[in-house]
């Protein structure tokens, strides 16, 4: 199987050495996207609902420049700065994932996140 790097505008670029995405066969890996405003690189939002729209806007578009959507994720992996902010995700995250059609998901609390985010996910999904 090839390996194919994904970089689609409308999304941040990398803050480190690493693609957006890669896609292998019928499979596109994401990296985490946290919520950094792609014509700026700033952090959007100072809360977790803010902050969660943002992200899901960046994770979209590195969906669509692979090729695929929220709606062939078959897993997605929700990392927290604060458990507490897991129902604010979750209302965020819901109107974005259809729940008829969810991925699994995981979500882990971390102690630190790049440039001090509050939320970070990545997919993997089928194009």
């Amino acid at each position: 199987m090839t390996r194919k790097i994904i970089k689609p505008a409308g999304a941040p670029v990398a803050v480190g050495p690493y693609n957006q995405a890669v896609s292998t066969g019928s499979l596109v890996f994401t990296a985490g996207q946290i919520p950094l405003d792609p014509v700026s690189g700033a952090i959007v939002g100072s809360d977790i609902k803010a902050q969660t729209e943002q992200v899901l806007k960046n994770l979209d578009a590195v969906l669509k420049g692979a090729g695929t959507s929220f709606d062939n994720a078959v897993k997605m992996t929700v990392f927290l700065k604060d458990m507490n902010d897991f129902a604010g995700m979750n209302e965020v995250y819901a109107k974005f994932i259809n729940a008829e059609n969810a991925p699994a998901r995981s979500t882990i609390q971390v102690a630190r996140l790049p440039k001090d985010a509050l939320v970070e996910i990545e997919a993997i999904a089928i194009i």
